[in-house]
């Protein structure tokens, strides 16, 4: 799976989210940089399929098909759209995800999900109060139990605090499992991560081969749709991955 974002932008003038283009995919972790509150949750959304840029083009495998890459790839802890509230135990976030996972979601099942996961005493914890590295490995976990999923869009996983490096390790260790993964994240951590994190972001040279690699593509010129682009965050769609 390759997903291309090329010259994407968000809002009048490109206030929700600036001309961006990236690349992810390929079973390898890449990091993305966005700065402000809003920009990291709108740029997550259109990398999975979940917002229709304003200008611009997604594309997955060379096809503008937002449908497959709302269905390949899942969002993780987006602010205000997929991240879990804070008040809910670790136990009733996993038996919501093992039963939209078309899993069983007994008491049964979550507690041997919990075992397996390493995670059996976090159980009763409210989400808010794992530590940030233990939260990040157990939404990502949920995460790829969706059927079809190849890729994962984690949006500020440094809002949680910990060390960036170490959130870091564990989106590699998805990768190594074959999993695609972005991470988006703030200029702080981008900085820390500059020597381990291959990034997505591409240059203007970088978006003409991809151009040129896809017959008859047109940068400037977004997909039509089947259904209309939400037009701000409290339009987007509901996601619990």
């Amino acid at each position: 799976m390759h997903v291309e974002l090329s010259d994407v932008s968000k809002g009048r003038r490109g206030i929700a989210l600036p001309h961006m283009s990236l690349s992810y995919g390929n079973r390898v972790a890449r990091l993305a940089v966005a700065e402000t509150e809003q920009r990291p949750t709108v740029l997550g959304l259109i990398a999975a399929g979940r917002m229709t840029p304003d200008t611009g083009t997604v594309r997955i495998d060379g096809v503008a098909d937002r449908g497959a890459l709302r269905r390949r790839v899942a969002l993780v802890d987006a602010p205000d759209v997929s991240d879990p509230a804070p008040n809910v135990t670790v136990w009733g976030i996993v038996a919501e995800e093992l039963m939209f996972a078309g899993h069983p979601a007994s008491p049964r099942a979550v507690k041997q999900w919990l075992l397996t996961h390493d995670a059996a005493g976090l159980s009763r914890l409210p989400i808010a109060d794992v530590a940030p590295a233990d939260r990040l490995r157990l939404l990502m976990e949920l995460a790829i139990l969706r059927p079809g999923v190849e890729g994962l869009v984690v949006v500020s996983p440094d809002r949680h605090g910990g060390h960036p490096e170490r959130w870091w390790q564990i989106a590699v260790g998805f990768a190594d499992r074959g999993t695609s993964v972005l991470v988006i994240a703030g200029a702080a951590s981008g900085a820390v991560l500059a020597d381990v994190a291959p990034r997505a972001e591409l240059g203007p040279h970088d978006v003409e081969s991809i151009s040129e690699a896809i017959p008859g593509s047109e940068l400037a010129d977004p997909p039509a749709l089947e259904d209309p682009a939400p037009t701000s965050l409290d339009d987007a769609e509901e996601d619990h991955s």
